[in-house]
């Protein structure tokens, strides 16, 4: 069975919310757009939909996924924030996933194998409004098969649509030569330095920022992977 294609848009957008907020409390793994890529997402404290966000994308089970949460303010209740709450301002919402040790609050079969989790907070209306209504996290990651290439729109991940409670279609995202590698994922968990643990779509001035707030690249390899 194919599950319902739903166009994201002014139009209804309260009730398209609603229907999306119900989805993912029933344990729905859900299809949505970010500011990079198209992703699927599930309640990052449900245990059972992380299974099913696992088993879709194919993906090994040692490969942790990030978090998303709808503004600054609650990074501090899932990561122990090392940085100046301007630099978090500064770089989000927007293209970044920020790494810092986890907090006892998230789940802990989450990731279970790093004491690091990343969090994101996307420039983008939709999901930043779903993770605000549903009061907790949601654990994001690219729609696509592990292994293939990232998507920018809803067709190019076709083949798992059965598998999602819904696909939240807001169009094509724009194409370019930057537009299929992610977010820039950042490690800050040592206070004082950083580490770029994948340059993304914005490395250079999320670099930038880091250094205006006197935060310098960490000489010695990460010991885990995020």
């Amino acid at each position: 069975m194919i599950n319902p294609v739903i166009l994201l848009g002014p139009k209804n957008s309260a009730a398209i919310l609603k229907n999306a907020v119900e989805l993912l409390k029933s344990g729905s793994v859900i299809a949505l757009p970010t500011d990079t890529l198209y992703g699927i997402a599930c309640l990052s404290q449900s245990s059972e939909a992380l299974k099913k966000l696992y088993q879709i994308k194919s993906r090994d089970k040692n490969k942790p996924v990030a978090i998303c949460v709808s503004q600054v303010s609650e990074i501090a209740k899932w990561g122990h924030v090392t940085v100046d709450e301007r630099l978090l301002h500064d770089l989000l919402p927007g293209p970044v996933t920020l790494v810092f040790e986890r907090s006892p609050a998230l789940n802990p079969e989450l990731n279970p194998g790093t004491k690091l989790v990343g969090i994101r907070i996307p420039d983008s209306w939709f999901i930043r409004q779903l993770a605000n209504s549903c009061a907790e996290p949601l654990a994001l990651t690219s729609a696509n098969i592990s292994g293939s290439q990232s998507t920018l729109s809803v067709e190019e991940f076709l083949g798992i649509w059965e598998h999602l409670g819904a696909v939240f279609n807001g169009g094509p995202i724009p194409d370019g030569s930057t537009a299929r590698l992610g977010s820039t994922v950042v490690d800050l968990s040592s206070p004082g330095t950083y580490r770029i643990i994948r340059p993304g779509c914005a490395q250079t001035i999320t670099v930038e920022k880091l250094k205006k707030y006197g935060l310098v690249e960490a000489s010695e390899p990460a010991s885990e992977n995020v």
